[in-house]
């Protein structure tokens, strides 16, 4: 067998299974407040910035509109956001959060530091981890690139 397709020579393995036990620990989180995580991330973009086109939303969330838009629509039937039409541009849809998506920061603020405690309790060095989002902010915008270039 050649050492390159051993799963444990994987970096992809790794990324993928820390993505996935993230989003299991997040889950008890998310349930009282009736989201996904994929949910989570749209009102995080949001909440910093309320009022965007879905092609920024995709944009900040390194997704396809064609990703994000029946994620938005099962938003909207929870009543956490609303689409109207662009006013310059009708074909361009603008998202914004309804009173309820804005209320729901308020419950979701403490789900950071909660996360965090967990994995504190876990893990023996925490600041190695944060060390490494440069890196992954790297990684990331490198495949971006190659992606959009294909």
């Amino acid at each position: 067998m050649y050492d390159q397709l051993k799963i444990e020579n994987q970096l992809c393995f790794r990324l993928y299974t820390a993505a996935r036990l993230i989003m299991q620990a997040y889950y008890p989180y998310f349930e009282p407040l009736g989201i996904t995580y994929p949910q989570y991330l749209v009102l995080l973009v949001l909440w910093e910035n309320d009022r965007q086109p879905v092609n920024d939303i995709a944009r900040h969330l390194h997704l396809e509109t064609n990703t994000v838009t029946p994620l938005l629509q099962r938003m909207e039937k929870q009543g956490l956001v609303k689409r109207t039409r662009g006013k310059e541009d009708t074909r361009q849809r603008i998202v914004s959060l309804t009173a309820q998506g804005k209320a729901l920061e308020e419950q979701a603020k403490h789900i950071p530091a909660c996360l965090l405690a967990q994995l504190t309790d876990k893990i023996e060095d925490i600041n190695s981890l944060t060390a490494v989002i440069p890196a992954l902010d790297s990684l990331i915008d490198g495949l971006a690139k190659t992606n959009n270039n294909r």
